[in-house]
């Protein structure tokens, strides 16, 4: 199966495509609609560490089916199954959710709150001042943005706020996506 279908990456924020390139009939129609289902089942299940698949394109560009032995289910978990398969062949990344954070702070604590800001892997954007306070603009993804608030607070002494909005995604970095992947393979067992 996983030579019946063709596994392509989309541009970023592009979403999932099924295509159908089949020439004559060689599969009915209602088993390639059980195909692209399996696929749709198969995105949601993910292939690391049981994240979804975004920004896909798969073609189904041949097959064959018998007319007493094949049903659409056998179709749809066929599918499933080559499409994991030509994901993992494809050497695919996780994405994490990169945050657009605004940290507001008095002068004094400038330093302090930007070298927190990298710890938790930021990039600096900027600094303006505003009224008697500055505002530090960064990136962060969202895993390293938990319990901020309380730090924010112990290291301003309650005179910081903040905000966030979701900016992006990017790729988790390799030795963070290993770690994810081992973990998630520990609760499997």
């Amino acid at each position: 199966w996983s030579r019946l279908l063709e596994v392509k990456p989309l541009d970023r924020g592009t979403g999932f495509e099924f295509i159908e390139t089949i020439f004559g009939g060689a599969i009915p129609k209602g088993y390639i609609q059980g195909v692209e289902k399996g696929v749709r089942a198969a995105l949601q299940e993910g292939a690391i560490a049981g994240y979804p698949v975004t920004d896909i394109s798969v073609n189904l560009y041949d097959g064959s089916y018998h007319s007493v032995d094949s049903s659409e289910i056998a179709f749809k978990i066929a599918s499933a199954m080559a499409f994991r398969k030509g994901v993992l062949d494809g050497n695919p990344v996780l994405l994490e959710p990169i945050m657009e954070v605004e940290v507001e702070i008095p002068d004094d604590y400038v330093g302090d709150i930007m070298g927190d800001l990298n710890a938790r892997r930021g990039k600096i954007l900027g600094i303006e001042p505003e009224k008697n306070m500055k505002k530090i603009k960064a990136l962060v993804p969202q895993a390293e943005m938990f319990n901020y608030s309380k730090d924010l607070r112990s290291i301003t002494r309650g005179r910081g706020s903040f905000s966030m909005n979701i900016s992006h995604s990017e790729e988790v970095p390799p030795h963070i996506q290993e770690k994810i992947i081992e973990e998630s393979k520990k609760e499997k067992e």
